[in-house]
């Protein structure tokens, strides 16, 4: 089972591939709506918990988001949390471009408002 929506200008690249229990979002997220937008991402993180998957690998590739983006990608951490609270393996991996410590630290506030932890990796986009 694979969820997959292609990129726009202002939405990302999301691919969630059950099989392989990886989910990534690459690219660039300002949409008109984002809840709108997000709101299958959210559905599709609580159907792989009830599917009782037991790992899953999150690659957050993303090169900017504006506000309401960045609320809906704190509720989607905050289901791969209750996926990690159910014992589930977790992998976060946060890739920001090499300049542009403000995205790291993005991801470090994340990672400590929601207790889980990340991986940093450093691209260049």
């Amino acid at each position: 089972m694979k969820y997959l929506i292609e990129p726009t200008r202002n939405t990302p690249f999301v691919n969630f591939d059950y099989n392989s229990g990886i989910l990534e979002l690459k690219g660039i997220s300002s949409p008109e709506n984002s809840l709108e937008f997000y709101n299958p991402v959210f559905k599709a993180v609580d159907k792989y918990k009830e599917l009782g998957k037991n790992q899953l690998e999150v690659n957050m590739a993303l090169e900017y988001f504006n506000t309401s983006s960045s609320k809906c990608i704190y509720q989607i951490f905050k289901g791969i949390k209750r996926l990690s609270e159910a014992g589930s393996s977790v992998v976060i991996n946060w890739m920001y471009d090499s300049d542009d410590e403000d995205m790291r630290e993005v991801g470090e506030d994340y990672s400590d408002i929601l207790g889980l932890e990340f991986n940093y990796l450093e691209m260049d986009f």
